[in-house]
């Protein structure tokens, strides 16, 4: 089949799945933005997938105050019942999983094979919350007879939540879950790269709450930053960039809100020599998330191997990484997707070039595909480096791609010392057979989310989140269920 022929079969299965809403949500209703559209695009072609609601100023306002009604409707919804209406919402997310990822494939870039599990893991999350409803309980504290001293918690009132491009359905659908189990109304911001799965989850959504409950609000940056600094919104969330997180930080400072942030990454992998080595070599790579680019905050971009058993981790990181190829995202075949924009992939071949430039061996990929196939879209190979040491740019700056840096180690003291070196703190991965060396080593490593003899998995209940720079606040667990509310201390005299 020729190149225009499966361009075009492309095209017509993603444009069967397109949303038919395009605008913005609250109130219970879909609602014409005044900030006008923006086309957005299919990375993999290059190609416009259509406008998508651009919120200004106004539209922000309107919607905020359209959720702190809800608020108040949504506040008196006994538990259980909230809960009952989050599991039917987890239902439809789960029935409509395969169109969810075919939008998000096409739309994010990352490659529908895996993109196929983020709605059922979102529903995960929403039922998870739901079935701790009834756990949001307070305290009693002994104050003597004729005194009754409790303590409750409470919603914050209208969420803001704020969410990346790289699992777009997973982050706005699931992270409802928590802010709505404990009575707060949601305003959901979708990555403004990829905002087609939320339009399509708040159609099949709508009528599940109460009006004002749950909004979908997409905006770039002048609605965003009307989101994060309106008067009615105290309690905000972001998934993303340190820069933005900072951002954020600076304004939600000025009216003391409370704010969550899960930020970015420059990860380590260490592989002692003791290790499984042909397991802890593919790890390695794995641990990258080149399916989707390398485009993961949890990525191990950075391999420390000892000096010992280099050559040998290196021959199969080398092996492992030929799994990994460039390809059309919804197509099922597909190892390795598309990165989300021009600029992205632009910053990405800026650090592939700095890090030639300042010494690091290339090894594998750190070019386009030549693929004609590919020839329009936003694609790069997975990316190897060598010989890199921590003064390196691509060892210290989160590429945000499929960019992996090795470094060959000798002393555990100096390894760890450089391990920690960075401003980020999110996860890491200790490889070893060792249960001793396992625990000093995690004991050491500044992160917030470490794995040992494994990589790259989460665990529902398990909070994760990062030390440092990498953010404020844990999410995934009770912990993040439980910062959306605020405690009220009550004092009876009888």
């Amino acid at each position: 089949m020729k190149i225009p022929e499966i361009l075009a079969r492309v095209r017509a299965q993603v444009e069967g799945a397109l949303p038919k809403h395009r605008d913005l949500y609250y109130g219970g209703r879909w609602r014409e933005p005044m900030g006008g559209y923006l086309q957005t695009l299919n990375p993999a072609t290059g190609e416009s997938l259509g406008p998508c609601a651009e919120a200004n100023t106004d539209d922000v306002d309107a919607a905020v105050r359209a959720a702190h009604e809800g608020f108040e409707t949504w506040r008196r919804t006994k538990p259980l019942e909230r809960a009952a209406l989050m599991r039917k919402f987890a239902h439809v997310l789960r029935g409509s999983a395969e169109e969810l990822a075919l939008l998000d494939a096409a739309n994010c870039g990352n490659p529908i094979r895996e993109m196929r599990n983020d709605a059922v893991v979102a529903a995960a999350m929403i039922d998870y919350c739901a079935g701790l409803v009834t756990e949001v309980k307070g305290e009693t504290i002994p104050m003597g007879p004729g005194v009754v001293n409790l303590s409750l918690r409470e919603p914050y009132g209208v969420v803001c939540r704020i969410v990346a491009y790289n699992h777009p359905i997973m982050f706005t659908a699931g992270k409802v879950g928590p802010a709505l189990a404990v009575g707060n109304a949601v305003i959901m911001k979708p990555p403004h790269q990829a905002p087609l799965s939320a339009y399509r989850m708040m159609e099949l959504a709508d009528g599940i709450f109460p009006p004002g409950v749950l909004s979908i609000v997409t905006a770039g940056r002048e609605g965003s930053e009307a989101l994060v600094a309106h008067s009615l919104v105290p309690r905000l969330s972001l998934i993303g960039s340190v820069p933005t997180g900072r951002a954020i930080a600076r304004t939600a400072a000025t009216r003391l809100k409370h704010v969550s942030l899960e930020l970015g990454g420059k990860n380590a992998c260490i592989i002692y020599p003791d290790a499984d080595l042909d397991k802890a070599a593919h790890a390695a790579v794995d641990g990258m998330n080149f399916t989707w680019c390398g485009q993961s905050c949890g990525s191990t971009s950075r391999l420390f191997v000892h000096e010992s058993v280099y050559d040998r981790v290196i021959s199969g990181v080398m092996d492992r990484v030929k799994h990994y190829v460039p390809g059309i995202p919804t197509d099922m075949e597909t190892t390795m997707g598309a990165i989300v924009s021009r600029a992205q992939l632009d910053k990405i071949m800026g650090y592939i070039d700095t890090a030639r430039a300042e010494g690091a061996r290339l090894v594998y990929g750190g070019k386009r595909p030549e693929n004609p196939l590919l020839a329009s879209g936003f694609f790069v190979e997975p990316t190897i480096f060598t010989d890199v040491t921590q003064e390196m740019r691509i060892a210290n700056e989160e590429v945000f791609g499929p960019v992996l840096s090795v470094l060959r180690w000798r002393d555990e003291e100096e390894m760890l010392a450089q391990v920690n070196a960075v401003e980020y703190g999110l996860t890491g991965a200790i490889w070893t057979t060792n249960l001793a060396t396992a625990h000093r080593a995690a004991a050491c490593v500044q992160s917030g989310y470490l794995w040992v003899n494994g990589t790259s998995s989460h665990f529902l209940g398990a909070s994760f989140g990062g030390y440092k720079q990498s953010g404020i606040g844990r999410e995934e667990g009770f912990d993040e269920l439980l910062s959306f509310t605020q405690v009220k201390n009550v004092n009876i005299i009888l």
